[in-house]
């Protein structure tokens, strides 16, 4: 088993997609965003560099697996975590009826919202 997440929530009529995402060296990645349901992945290739609202960054590497369970929680980092090296993961994506499965946030809510990010590794 490489993931087990409890608990789920799934809405009727939900959707699911799973996107190959790859990043050249250094690549910041999707700007802060969130997903209207939760998200599962696999690294294949290389290091993600991964956050999300509440939590540490992290660096997730080749074989390693990450979720978020969507809503209303931002995801502030998906980016190469690597400066001389490619790296390549795999995304499965529920989505919420009628929603956009990546709705990007605004620097405005970003800034509200300032207080839950943990803190930076630079801070």
């Amino acid at each position: 088993m490489l993931q087990d997440t409890d608990p789920l929530t799934v809405a009727e009529g939900a959707s699911a997609m799973t996107i190959f995402v790859e990043w050249e060296p250094g690549d910041p990645g999707t700007p802060p965003h969130r997903h209207p349901g939760p998200a599962f992945g696999y690294v294949l290739e290389g290091a993600v560099r991964f956050e999300l609202e509440g939590e540490p960054e992290r660096v997730i590497e080749a074989g390693g697996t990450f979720w978020e369970p969507g809503g209303d929680a931002i995801h502030y980092q998906d980016g190469n975590a690597l400066s001389d090296a490619r790296t390549r993961f795999v995304v499965t994506m529920l989505c919420a009826p009628g929603k956009p499965m990546v709705q990007l946030v605004e620097e405005e809510e970003l800034a509200q919202r300032a207080h839950l990010r943990a803190p930076r590794p630079t801070d």
